[in-house]
């Protein structure tokens, strides 16, 4: 087992530590070092080829230094997100379910009003908004068919992306099967060429009361009612999946992916974290290590390798748009 001490663990002139476990090991013991690194309130990058206990003295694990370059940059760019984003996935296993997505709610608040944020903010060109007011009352169709429920994401021109009538109906909708038993099982599609792109980009920065959001949030997040029923649930997800596009679908039992489906976590690069709940259904699917490469990288994920992680548990072309 390698057991790098805490000599080895280097401070960069980037926000995060580095440690080298290229060779040799150290004297200290293990749980010294993994004790030590879970208190350093910034990431813990680790670089060399996995081994046992890495895992716990590490948030990211890279094996080579072409690997480490995008890591660090991220993490130069957005340190502060970056910072929350690895101490909330260190707590989010250790929690049941619904503390950690309060943990998660709360930590995204702060983000929200934070410097990093509102650099990113005013980066972007202003959105109109996409949402036809006119179709609101069909944004999430519902079909029974015996103790079967089919739930259709029905907003193709913005490409389903949760916005607040589509975060509110989902909820609605999730409510439903947690109150009907007789509803044995659900299947949730998207209508379009993708299951959803995430956040509705134009509702972001119209909150000014971030007390006020995370008590909405907590209320109204459709992970909240969806993750204690998740053996009922299957999603079948396709095309770009950004944001809340694959975290509130990693709580499904199942989950159904078509060839053509990627996977991305863009919010550390808003300035923010997953904020859908991702920072609990994702790491319970594939590891706090992985979860917190995807979310600081934003790098895309294909359908093979999130069937190899466990991010999915099938691919399905015949099954998609059943």
């Amino acid at each position: 087992m390698l057991e790098p001490n805490v000599a080895d663990a280097t401070a960069t002139d980037l926000p995060c530590l580095l440690v080298d476990v290229i060779g040799g090991t150290g004297s200290a013991n293990i749980d010294e070092i993994a004790a030590w690194c879970q208190r350093q309130p910034l990431p813990i990058i680790a670089l060399g080829q996995a081994s046992p206990g890495i895992e716990r003295f590490s948030d990211v694990i890279v094996q080579t230094e072409s690997e480490l370059a995008p890591v660090l940059a991220a993490i130069d760019t957005n340190p502060e997100a970056s910072a929350v984003l690895v101490q909330v996935l260190r707590a989010s296993l250790l929690l049941p379910v619904p503390q950690a997505l309060a943990m998660e709610s709360l930590a995204y608040s702060v983000l929200q009003a934070g410097r990093e944020h509102r650099q990113w903010l005013s980066s972007v060109a202003p959105r109109a908004a996409h949402v036809d007011p006119d179709t609101l009352d069909s944004i999430v169709t519902m079909q029974r068919r015996g103790d079967h429920l089919d739930l259709t994401l029905n907003s193709p021109q913005n490409r389903n992306a949760l916005s607040v009538p589509m975060r509110d109906a989902l909820t609605s909708a999730f409510k439903l099967v947690a109150m009907d038993q007789t509803i044995r099982t659900v299947s949730v599609r998207g209508n379009g060429p993708c299951f959803s792109a995430g956040g509705d980009l134009t509702e972001f920065g119209s909150s000014s009361d971030g007390a006020l959001a995370h008590s909405t949030r907590m209320l109204r997040m459709p992970a909240q009612y969806l993750a204690p029923h998740r053996d009922r649930y299957t999603f079948y997800l396709k095309g770009t999946c950004v944001g809340a596009g694959i975290e509130m679908p990693a709580y499904a039992g199942r989950l159904v992916a078509a060839s053509d489906t990627s996977l991305r976590l863009p919010e550390v690069g808003m300035g923010l974290i997953p904020g859908a709940g991702g920072c609990v259904s994702i790491p319970r699917r594939i590891g706090r290590h992985r979860t917190a490469w995807m979310a600081i990288t934003g790098a895309s994920v294909d359908a093979e390798t999130a069937l190899a992680w466990g991010l999915v548990d099938e691919i399905g072309e015949d099954e998609i748009g059943e």
